[in-house]
C-alpha cells in the first residue's frame, strides 16, 4: 500500500512533523515555496498542512489532482478558497480549540492596555518623560463588556472578564439561553451591545454577514467614549469609519491585533495616541503554536489513514471512534445512492434519507453525504463525500434526514427516497449480521439482494413466462447469472427482478431485454 504523502508549506513545530512520521505518512517540509512553485508540486500530495502564509487559491487546487485534505493549524481559513476546495472534493480542516485560551488572553491583555494607556505610558517613560497626568485611565471594574461572538474564544473572554468583576453581555445567534446562563452572561441582541457596552470585543469569523459589523452606522449607536478590541479578523471593522470616530471622540480608544490588509506595514490608524496595535499575535504563544500544530497533524493523519474527520469546515465530522461503526453503513449508503442514481433519468428535486433502529443512534450526517455521493456520481464526474452536499444545494435539491428509534421488521434500516421531475422512487437496505449490506425494498416491493459489481434491474408487469424469457435472453447473450432476486406488489401488478451477473450487460443485449414482453424498464448497474 502506497503511504499517503503530506506537504508542510508553513512552519510547524517539530512535534507535528513527528506525528506524521509516527503515523507512517511520507512528509515533505517546504516552507519557502512561491505560489508558482506550490502549483508545480502540489499534484504529488494527498495532504497539505498550512498556517496563514500559504495561499490555497483556485489555481493551486486545480493543480492538486491527488489532494484530499487541507489542514490549517489555527482557526481562520481566509487564505483557503474553501468553495473551490469543496467543489474539488477536498476536505478543509482547522483547529478551533488549540489557540482559544491564548487568543482570549490576548484580548483581555489588549483591553487592560487600552483602559490604562499602557503602550503610550511605556514609550513616554522609556523616553525619560514623567508624564503621570497624561495617562489617566479607566477601571474595568463595574464596566459593561459587550462580546460579539460567544463561541470558544468569546466564552473564555467572558469568564476572564467576569473574574475582573465586569458585567458581560453577549450577542451570538447560536448562543442558547441555557449556555448563557451557564457562562454567567446576559444574552442580548446586537443593538444592545452597541448601546450598552463600555468595551466591545469581537470574536466572530469574517463572513459576508459579519464584514464591517463595526462601521459608521453601528458606531453612531454606541456610547460616547466606547473602547473596541478586535483580535478576530481584519475586515470586521471598517478602519476608515473607525479613524473618523476616534478623531471625533465618539470612540475613546481601539486595540487591534488584526487588520483589513496584512501584513500591515502601513495603516491609517498607525501613530494615533488612542490606538493600540499588535501584529496578529492572538495565537502567538509557545503553547498555542505547539497545540495547533500537533492537532492538525493528527487530524490530517486520521483522515488519510482511517477516514475520521475532525473540525472540517466543508463536510460532516466523523470521529475515530465513529469511523469503524459507520464503515458497513457507508457501503450500504453508497449502494443505495448509486442504485437510485443509475436508474434516475430526469432532474432531481428532493432526497430524503430515513434512518431507523440502530443506525439512527449514530452520526448519520456522513451517511447522508455518502448516499448523495452515490446518487450524484452516475450523473456527473468528480463527486465525493465532501462536495456532494454542496452540489445538491447548487442544484436546489432539497435534502433531509428522518430518524426513528425502531423499525417494525429490522434492527437497523436505511431508506433513500428520490423525487425527480417525473416520479418518486425509493430503495431501502439493512445490515445482515451487523456487517453485510443488503437491499430489502425497491419502490415498496420487498426484495432481499446482495449488491455485486455487475447487476441488472428490471421493472416489469407480473405475468407468467417472463422469468424464463429473461433467463433465456441473458443465456443466449453469453451472460451468466450469479443470483436472481424477485419481488412483486400484489395490488399493483408491478414486479421487479434484480440479477447479480458474472459479466456486464452490453448495450445490444440490454436492448433485447428491454424489448421483452412486459418489460417497463431495464437498467444495467455497476457497483
Amino acid at each position: 500500500m502506497v503511504k499517503p504523502k503530506v506537504l508542510i508549506s508553513d512552519k510547524l513545530s517539530s512535534s507535528a512533523v513527528e506525528v506524521f512520521k509516527n503515523r507512517k505518512l511520507d512528509v515533505d517540509i517546504r516552507t519557502d515555496l512561491s505560489p508558482k512553485e506550490l502549483v508545480e508540486i502540489i499534484g504529488e500530495y494527498d495532504g497539505l498542512a498550512i498556517r496563514s502564509n500559504t495561499k490555497v487559491t483556485g489555481k493551486v487546487l486545480s493543480a492538486a489532482t491527488k489532494l484530499k485534505v487541507i489542514g490549517r493549524a489555527g482557526i481562520g481559513v481566509d487564505n483557503v478558497d474553501v468553495e473551490a476546495a469543496t467543489a474539488r472534493g477536498v476536505a478543509v480542516m482547522n483547529t478551533p480549540f488549540g489557540n482559544a485560551i491564548t487568543t482570549a488572553e490576548h484580548a483581555i491583555s489588549l483591553m487592560t492596555a487600552l483602559a490604562r494607556q499602557i503602550p503610550a505610558a511605556n514609550s513616554s517613560t522609556h523616553a525619560g518623560r514623567w508624564e503621570k497626568s497624561m495617562f489617566m485611565g479607566v477601571e474595568l471594574f463595574g464596566k459593561t463588556l459587550g462580546i460579539i461572538g460567544c463561541g470558544n474564544i468569546g466564552s473564555i473572554v467572558s469568564d476572564r472578564a467576569l473574574g475582573l468583576k465586569m458585567k458581560v453581555i453577549a450577542f451570538d445567534p447560536y448562543l442558547s439561553q441555557e449556555r448563557a446562563d451557564d457562562l454567567g452572561v446576559e444574552k442580548v441582541e446586537l443593538e444592545s451591545i452597541f448601546s450598552r457596552a463600555d468595551f466591545i470585543t469581537l470574536h466572530v469569523p469574517l463572513t459576508d454577514t459579519t464584514r464591517n459589523i463595526i462601521d459608521a452606522k453601528s458606531i453612531a449607536k454606541m456610547k460616547t467614549g466606547v473602547r473596541i478590541i478586535n483580535c478576530a479578523r481584519g475586515g470586521l471593522v471598517n478602519e476608515a469609519d473607525l479613524k473618523i470616530a476616534l478623531e471625533e471622540g465618539q470612540v475613546a480608544g481601539v486595540a487591534l491585533d488584526v487588520f483589513e490588509q496584512e501584513p500591515a506595514k502601513s495603516n491609517s490608524l498607525f501613530g494615533m495616541d488612542n490606538v493600540v496595535c499588535t501584529p496578529h499575535l492572538g495565537a502567538s504563544t509557545n503553547e498555542a503554536q505547539e497545540n495547533v500544530a500537533i492537532q492538525i497533524a493528527d487530524q490530517i493523519s486520521d483522515y488519510l489513514l482511517s477516514g475520521a474527520v475532525s473540525n472540517a469546515l466543508n463536510m460532516p465530522s466523523v470521529s475515530a471512534e465513529d469511523a469503524p461503526k459507520l464503515k458497513p453503513y457507508i457501503k450500504l449508503a453508497e449502494d443505495l445512492g448509486s442504485f437510485a442514481g443509475q436508474i434516475t433519468t430526469s432532474g432531481l428535486k428532493s432526497v430524503t434519507v430515513d434512518y431507523a433502529g440502530h443506525v439512527a443512534t449514530l452520526n448519520t450526517r456522513p451517511l447522508t453525504s455518502i448516499a448523495l455521493k452515490g446518487l450524484l456520481s452516475p450523473l456527473m464526474e468528480s463527486v465525493n463525500m465532501v462536495n456532494a452536499p454542496a452540489i445538491a444545494r447548487e442544484r436546489d435539491v432539497n435534502v433531509r434526514e428522518v430518524k426513528c428509534d425502531e423499525h417494525e421488521i429490522y434492527q437497523t434500516y436505511m431508506k433513500l427516497t428520490v423525487t425527480t421531475e417525473r416520479q418518486t422512487r425509493s430503495i431501502s437496505g439493512t445490515l445482515f449480521g451487523g456487517s453485510f449490506p443488503r437491499l430489502v425494498d425497491i419502490n415498496d416491493i420487498h426484495i432481499e439482494a446482495e449488491v455485486g459489481p455487475n447487476m441488472l434491474f428490471v421493472l416489469n408487469d407480473d405475468k407468467p413466462g417472463f422469468i424464463g424469457a429473461l433467463g433465456t435472453t441473458l443465456g443466449e447473450g453469453g451472460v451468466n447469472i450469479a443470483s436472481f432476486h424477485l419481488g412483486r406488489h400484489e395490488n399493483t401488478g408491478d414486479a421487479i427482478a434484480l440479477l447479480k451477473l458474472d459479466q456486464p450487460v452490453c448495450e445490444a443485449l440490454l436492448s433485447q431485454v428491454k424489448a421483452l414482453p412486459h418489460v417497463r424498464q431495464a437498467q444495467s448497474l455497476a457497483f
